[in-house]
C-alpha cells in the first residue's frame, strides 16, 4: 500500500471509531432513558398515594373536628347538670312551702309571690331542659321511681299513690328519682307533694 492509501485507510479508521464513539453514548442514553409508559405508571400511583394520604388526612381532621365538638357538648351538660343538682334543694323547699296551708291573707299574698317565683324559676330551668318525673296516679316505674312504701297490699299493676319528694330529669337523664309510695291501681289514697 502507498503512503496516501495508508492515510486514506487511517483517515477512515479514525472517522469510523469517532462515529462508533459517538453511536456508543447515543445508545447508552438510550437504554438509560426510561420508558415514557413506565415513567407515567409510576407517576399515576404516587399521585394515587398522594390521593390517598389526603384523603386520609381530611377524615381524620373531620373525626378531630366532631370529637372536639362532642367534648364540648359533654363538658357544657357536665356543668349544668351540677348547677341544677345544686339547685335541688331549693325547689324541695319550694314544694315544703306549698305544703303550708296559708291561714291569713298576708299569708296567701306570700305564697302567690312563692308560686311566681317557682313558676319563673322553673321556667329557666325547664328550657335548659330539666322535666319534673311524673308523679301520682301515674305507673310505677323503678327507673324513675324510688319505692318507699306500698299501701293496699300491692297487688295487680301498681301505680304511684303518694309522691314524697319530686324526681327531675335533665334532658332526658336521670338527675333525681321521685320518692313514692306506691299502691295497687284499685286503692291509692288521695295526695300530691307541691304544685
Amino acid at each position: 500500500m502507498s503512503a496516501e492509501e495508508n492515510k486514506k485507510t487511517k483517515a477512515g479508521e479514525q472517522a469510523q471509531g469517532r462515529a462508533e464513539e459517538v453511536r456508543a453514548p447515543a445508545a447508552s442514553a438510550q437504554a438509560d432513558t426510561p420508558d415514557p409508559m413506565e415513567s407515567l405508571a409510576k407517576l399515576a400511583a404516587e399521585n394515587a398515594n398522594l390521593q390517598d394520604q389526603l384523603l386520609r388526612r381530611a377524615a381524620e381532621f373531620e373525626n378531630f373536628r366532631k370529637r372536639a365538638a362532642r367534648e364540648r357538648e359533654e363538658t357544657v351538660a357536665r356543668a349544668s347538670q351540677r348547677l341544677v343538682e345544686n339547685l335541688l334543694p331549693v325547689l324541695d323547699s319550694f314544694d315544703s312551702a306549698f305544703a303550708h296551708q296559708a291561714q291569713t291573707p298576708g299569708e296567701q299574698q306570700i305564697l302567690a309571690g312563692v308560686r311566681g317565683t317557682f313558676h319563673q324559676f322553673m321556667g329557666i330551668l325547664a328550657g335548659e331542659g330539666l322535666e319534673i318525673v311524673p308523679g301520682v296516679g301515674e305507673d310505677f316505674d323503678p327507673a324513675v321511681h324510688e319505692a318507699t312504701a306500698v299501701v293496699g297490699g300491692g297487688h295487680g299493676r301498681l301505680v304511684v299513690a303518694e309522691e314524697l319528694r319530686r324526681g327531675y330529669t335533665l334532658k332526658g337523664r336521670l338527675l333525681r328519682p321521685a320518692m313514692v309510695v306506691v299502691g295497687s291501681r284499685d286503692a291509692q289514697p288521695a295526695g300530691e307533694n307541691g304544685e
